[in-house]
């Protein structure tokens, strides 16, 4: 009895070292940084893309949010914690270029990237060569849609606005220019780069008889989406924008683009194949194929259009009053 008991002590004692010598199984850490705050519908959507892969949050994947709430001098420093945290691969759009300068070394997927190859993130499209892959959000064809879309809503305009952000890509502007002088109208190139020139620039643009406007593709312009569409209404200004949110939920006239809600849960399929073990080099980064156009006649309404029914026709969503 004294021999069993002694055992049973051992064994009781010998226990918790045991368990600490097996270390429980890790799960995947996933590092998402964005430019802006929560919540984020872009962000639900990669949520969702993982979902459908047989990931849950908190069971076999775990996710670390880092939140630029619209200042992007804070990005490298979040970019910096995600690195120090050792995450097996990071979700960056915009911030990938942040992210990039952090680690050479840690996977990078960009789900909306704009020009991945103008900051050096891939060699290119098909072979990226390094630690980044992903998706492209831009095609060449969109400054073009998004005039003739104000050709063909707005007839008598002949002056439209273009507000741009300088961090993104200029070859918008070159783009939008060339298709305005196609369809007879004259570019206004508004240049924003801070929150607070957005004023000034409606405001120029309404000196300047500006009849439209079109908000290109920026991820600061998305940040900032709620206050654009703000300005455009009491500018009484119609817009045009790249992304569904400006016309869903914050009230914007109209938007033709790329699905960023399909990129995002597109992006999914990339962090899955790199935690099975494919290398960010090989995976090709892939060009957008689908677009849609938002239209929502409550806003016509309000500033007095009649939206054709040829635009209608061929909106993938109407939001009506």
């Amino acid at each position: 009895m004294r021999r069993i008991g002694l055992v049973l002590a051992l064994g009781l004692t010998l226990a918790p070292l045991v368990a600490e010598a097996q270390p429980a199984g890790k799960i995947p850490r996933i590092g998402i940084l964005r430019p802006g705050s929560p919540p984020d519908p872009l962000v639900e959507a990669f949520r969702q893309g993982l979902h459908e892969l047989g990931y849950a949050e908190g069971r076999n994947i775990s996710i670390e949010y880092r939140w630029a709430e619209g200042r992007d001098e804070r990005l490298p420093s979040l970019a910096a914690d995600l690195v120090r945290l050792q995450v097996d691969v990071i979700v960056a759009g915009a911030a990938a270029v942040a992210v990039k300068q952090a680690t050479n070394v840690i996977p990078i997927v960009m789900p909306t990237a704009a020009v991945p190859g103008k900051h050096g993130l891939v060699a290119s499209l098909a072979r990226p060569g390094g630690n980044v892959t992903g998706l492209t959000s831009l095609s060449d064809e969109l400054p073009g849609k998004w005039m003739e879309l104000v050709k063909e809503t707005l007839p008598r305009v002949f002056r439209v606005a273009v507000l741009w952000d300088p961090a993104g890509d200029s070859s918008q502007v070159t783009t939008s220019e060339v298709a305005a002088g196609s369809l007879g109208m004259r570019v206004q190139v508004l240049k924003v780069s801070r929150p607070d020139g957005f004023e000034s620039a409606f405001t120029e643009a309404k000196k300047n008889q500006a009849g439209a406007l079109i908000v290109l593709g920026s991820p600061f312009f998305y940040a900032q989406r709620t206050r654009l569409v703000e300005l455009a209404a009491k500018h009484r200004l119609p817009a045009i924008y790249a992304q569904r949110e400006f016309v869903v939920g914050p009230g914007g006239l109209m938007s033709y683009g790329t699905d960023f809600h399909s990129l995002f849960r597109r992006a999914a399929t990339y962090v899955d194949k790199i935690l099975k073990g494919a290398k960010p080099a090989d995976l090709p980064v892939e060009q957008p194929t689908k677009f849609e156009l938002v239209i929502n006649l409550k806003t016509a309404k309000a500033l007095g259009l009649t939206i054709p029914q040829s635009v209608l026709g061929r909106a993938d969503q109407v939001i009506d009053p």
